[in-house]
């Protein structure tokens, strides 16, 4: 059975409506990288980014390249600390998340 809905444009209109949607996902993104999920992190940065500011904006916000931000979190990415750091802080500025 095909689903009726792309899971990107799903999380993409949830994100839209729902900031506490927005915030879980960096939070979790951020649990894991505390539980050493590099890969699961990623992934959820990615789709947060994909679902609201965009790499170009990011990019923009942090001062690293699009194609940069784009490799570091794609699937065979490894972002630096000195470079990750930057968009998780920004990102958690944004959604208004303190420690």
């Amino acid at each position: 059975m095909a689903l009726t809905r792309d899971f990107k444009d799903t999380i993409k209109a949830r994100a839209e409506r729902d900031p506490e949607f927005r915030k879980a996902l960096v939070e979790e993104a951020c649990d894991c990288l505390l539980d050493n999920d590099f890969e699961t992190a990623k992934s959820l940065i990615r789709d947060y980014i994909n679902a609201t500011i965009g790499f170009d904006t990011l990019a923009q916000a942090v001062g690293t390249l699009e194609k940069s931000l784009m490799r570091m979190f794609g699937p065979r990415g490894n972002p630096q600390t000195k470079s990750l750091l930057p968009v998780i802080a920004y990102i958690r500025e944004r959604e208004r998340i303190s420690a």
